[in-house]
């Protein structure tokens, strides 16, 4: 059996943590005192530093996930810190900055808004920054799905033209980013006339105001379609997205900000003629460190823009976090800073 190391002795017995205990609105939401969890052989133990807070911790908070979330819960898909405590052949110093995200994590098993958690050692990313913490805790959930939509599921490639539909999402305006970085052109749209600024902040050349129907608009940008489409607005754009894509053009499927998971009635006769579909669902597998060292190099060359909307500090403004993310009225990621 791997020894265990650990960060400067041992952990504390108990953490501070907010735990679910019930579905249902921001007050179910309680700060309480409990056991800092045991690390398991092939886990890891971190201390937490900094986390997002994402439009899924809510759903879980309400009771609307689906069976896999049991109650009592530390939500939290997402966490940037230091390992507290790994095996010894895991390759992982105690001390060593690292991201986790999603596989279960704050859904099957407590996840990070707490001052520890344990994650299975494959979803840890080590890194090193001199970023700063809220910055780091914005980008492991966000830019890990748009850089697999854009990779994975695109294969975006220098000089070809994508539409982001749901541009102003915390996905949408971090693949803005990166594919103007690999050398793509981006048309993204908005529901909102007055968020065009913020879509060209992030690189977007050409921001589109989305009534619902934009495939008449993008053929005026791109008479013959574009080359890859990130549908990030659900089932009931995608259609319309598909009538953007130019022949052996590629849709990916990622998102369904506005609901929407599935076309009722679906016959693959919906797809254009000579028009790929395809669709993302990624771990923090997809996401190699090596990629991940090279995102935080670009933040903080300027060459990346990290869309946040506002930090908060301590768990105390959890409730907060969650408040502002389901009003939807800033765009960007909604960060939690935990005090040393």
């Amino acid at each position: 059996m791997s020894r265990p190391t650990a960060v400067g002795g041992a952990a504390p017995a108990t953490m501070r943590a907010v735990v679910v205990t019930r579905p249902g609105g921001p007050d179910a939401l309680q700060i309480k005192d409990v056991p800092v969890p045991v690390r398991k052989p092939g886990w890891v133990r971190i201390q937490v530093k900094a986390f997002g807070v994402n439009e899924s911790e809510v759903t879980t908070r309400k009771g609307e996930s689906d069976a896999e979330v049991t109650y009592p819960r530390i939500p939290g898909i997402e966490g940037v810190g230091l390992v507290d405590e790994a095996d010894e052949d895991s390759g992982l110093r105690p001390g060593q900055q690292v991201a986790t995200m999603m596989g279960g994590m704050g859904r099957s098993f407590d996840g990070a808004y707490a001052q520890y958690v344990t994650v299975p050692a494959g979803q840890v990313i080590p890194f090193g920054t001199d970023l700063p913490w809220e910055v780091i805790g914005a980008l492991p959930e966000m830019f890990q799905t748009a850089y697999g939509s854009l990779t994975r599921g695109l294969d975006l490639k220098a000089g070809q033209t994508l539409l982001i539909r749901g541009g102003t999402s915390t996905v949408g305006l971090s693949a803005a980013t990166m594919a103007k970085d690999i050398g793509a052109t981006v048309i993204s749209t908005t529901r909102h006339a007055g968020r065009a600024g913020e879509l060209r902040t992030m690189g977007v050349a050409h921001p589109v105001v989305d009534d619902g129907k934009i495939a008449e608009k993008i053929r005026d940008l791109a008479p013959q379609g574009v080359d890859a489409a990130l549908e990030l607005v659900g089932c009931t754009a995608l259609p319309d997205t598909l009538g953007c894509v130019r022949v052996h053009g590629t849709a990916c499927f990622t998102g369904a900000l506005a609901g929407g998971w599935a076309i009722p009635d679906f016959t693959p006769f919906m797809i254009p003629s000579g028009v790929r579909l395809t669709s993302y669902a990624g771990e923090a597998a997809d996401l190699p460190a090596a990629v991940f060292q090279q995102q935080l190099q670009g933040i903080a060359e300027g060459r990346l823009k990290v869309p946040v909307a506002k930090t908060y500090r301590g768990l105390e403004q959890v409730r907060d976090a969650q408040t502002d993310v389901e009003s939807s009225t800033t765009p960007g990621k909604h960060v939690v800073l935990l005090d040393d």
